[in-house]
């Protein structure tokens, strides 16, 4: 059964378009994720979707008698308190419990949080007896427990689901389609038998061999190109009076930039730098706090923060993450116990709100700060984060949620810190942007603290996972994020696993002179020889226009360059490593 089609959509945004021509058919039982630069219309599509909004062009069908439910990234709630909007009985109690509103049924729906609002919003669509289910960014502000419930319910949801989502677990084991905005277009990914079912896998592959394709289509291109102006600029004395527009086209095509199949570089992260980090970061001892009368959120809490470390904290909401990030930020004083920072110390703090935007402000006026004029450097530092020049002069008002969270992490990386705060960091940002940040933290200099709901994120960047329990108990999670996740699922061990002192971060135990020369030579070989089966293949994949080898060679171009990624980033960490503990290499 069909539930909606639409067919030929457009949309634009104040000076630029979205997406034009866009089409695809949602029927029941299609599990669609929706992907996409932050920008690129993923939640105005949804909003057509569900009917919120008109399209500029195209058509939307609607299957007879399809109910729909909505969860917009602004949640839009009627009533006086969480019951009237949510509907009474004991599922509606279940679900709120499951989101972590459990005990708040009563609560007056203008006293909430953003974050609330949303949890609440999301109850009520979940609640709703639909044939469609469309969900932008379900699980911003749910802590692990509530996603892998979601995930659970939303499997077994019967309809139609679409789902814009930065969550790469949800992504992965939930879609069975994935629908691709870029630069206008939409492109939709569908599993072959290698994905497993996997929408999102689907998609990985299939842009990496459409990025391919586009490369070897701009090197054929540029190969003609100069095989045309080279004719053109040599012959004989008879043919030198060759039209001067036709060499003037022919060195316009060789010069054109081409037409990046995805985007129009690398979030440029890697350059952004950090200032010196002395021995001393900072320190806690015997830190407890609490608000008023209520129970103390940790108390006794020691814990040393060492150059280089990589903490990530997980727990669910309310349990004291958040504050523990303000008190190392000196954004609270804690109520018992002291914070020693180091005199070099100079903290980024990315947080759930993010640095407050003008609306009404250009972003190159944002970046530029209050006290002057932006010149080259600020153009320079917006297209490294993919503010073109157009989206440079656009008001702060016009960007999308994602846009504004992309120009606040900008403004965070500029100032340089050494010790980064990231509280929530992947919340409204795109895959592509996460990427891009996960990359930077794996290789970046300084000190990391890092609250998030994000298993992905967590697993590529926290070496340690420090636990809060609820009950004031935080400790060191073995196992990491698998681990908190499968001590929650036991509870009786749980309790039993948390103690009240974290202790100290630790540096990793030293290697020898000898060990860390051969660690690097093994993986300089192994860097050289990923990069000549690189080369190779490239050369293969240049060479064939068979589409079937095409696509097989991009598939296996695009797994060795993630191997070639691993190896560099090996040998990069033991380079540093060498040159820390004074090993000539």
């Amino acid at each position: 059964m069909i539930l909606v089609d639409v067919a030929g959509l457009g949309a634009h945004r104040p000076g630029r378009p979205l997406f034009a021509d866009l089409s695809v058919t949602i029927s029941d039982g299609d599990r669609l994720g929706v992907v996409g630069l932050n920008g690129s219309g993923k939640s105005t599509l949804l909003r057509i979707l569900a009917g919120v909004s008109e399209p500029e062009a195209g058509v939307v069908r609607r299957g007879r008698g399809v109910r729909v439910a909505f969860l917009d990234q602004d949640a839009s709630l009627a009533g006086e308190n969480i019951r009237e909007a949510v509907g009474p009985g004991w599922e509606a109690d279940a679900i709120l419990d499951r989101l972590g509103m459990g005990g708040l049924a009563e609560s007056a729906l203008d006293t909430l949080s953003g974050g609330q609002r949303k949890r609440v919003a999301l109850a009520k669509a979940l609640l709703s007896e639909v044939e469609l289910l469309i969900l932008d960014e379900p699980t911003n502000h749910l802590d692990l427990d509530a996603i892998a419930w979601l995930e659970d319910r939303l499997s077994s949801f019967r309809g139609g689901l679409v789902v814009v989502t930065h969550d790469r677990h949800l992504l992965d084991r939930l879609t069975n389609r994935v629908l691709e905005l870029d630069r206008g277009r939409g492109y939709v990914h569908e599993p072959q038998p290698v994905h497993k079912g996997s929408g999102y896998a689907a998609y990985l592959d299939g842009r990496a061999a459409r990025e391919e394709q586009a490369a070897t289509a701009e090197r054929t291109r540029r190969n003609l190109a100069r095989a045309e102006l080279a004719w053109l600029r040599r012959g004989a004395p008879a043919r030198t009076r060759k039209p001067k527009a036709r060499i003037d086209a022919a060195t316009a095509l060789v010069d054109r930039k081409a037409l990046a199949a995805a985007r129009d570089g690398e979030l440029a992260l890697a350059s952004m730098g950090t200032s010196r980090l002395g021995t001393k970061v900072i320190e806690l001892h015997g830190v407890g706090h609490h608000f008023g009368e209520s129970p103390s959120l940790f108390d006794g809490l020691d814990l040393v923060i060492e150059p280089g470390a990589r903490l990530g904290l997980v727990g669910a909401n309310g349990t004291g993450k958040s504050t523990l990030l303000d008190v190392i930020a000196s954004r609270v004083t804690p109520a018992a116990g002291r914070v020693e920072r180091g005199i070099t110390v100079q903290i980024g703090y990315y947080d759930q709100l993010g640095v407050e935007l003008d609306p009404s402000m250009k972003v190159r006026d944002v970046v530029a700060g209050p006290t002057r004029q932006p010149d080259y450097r600020d153009a320079a530092l917006m297209e490294r984060f993919w503010f073109d020049g157009d989206a440079q002069w656009a008001e702060v008002s016009t960007l999308s949620g994602g846009e504004r969270r992309r120009l606040q992490l900008l403004l965070v990386l500029a100032q340089q810190p050494n010790v980064l705060l990231l509280d929530e960091p992947t919340n409204d940002l795109d895959l592509d942007t996460l990427r891009a940040l996960e990359d930077f933290l794996e290789t970046w200099a300084g000190a990391l603290v890092a609250v998030s709901h994000d298993r992905v994120f967590l697993d590529r960047v926290a070496e340690h996972v420090i636990g809060f329990d609820g009950a004031g108990h935080v400790a060191f999670v073995p196992g990491g994020v698998a681990g908190w996740l499968a001590a929650r699922a036991a509870p009786s061990t749980a309790a039993t696993a948390m103690t009240t002192t974290v202790a100290p971060t630790r540096a990793r135990t030293k290697r020898s002179p000898s060990t860390l020369r051969r660690l690097l030579a093994t993986a300089e070989r192994d860097v050289a020889a990923l990069h000549e089966r690189r080369a190779e293949l490239a050369d293969r994949l240049s060479a064939t226009s068979d589409h079937a080898a095409l696509a097989r060679l991009a598939a296996q171009l695009a797994k060795l360059e993630e191997e070639v990624s691993a190896a560099e980033t090996t040998w990069l960490r033991l380079a540093s490593e060498a040159e820390a503990s004074g090993v000539a290499t």
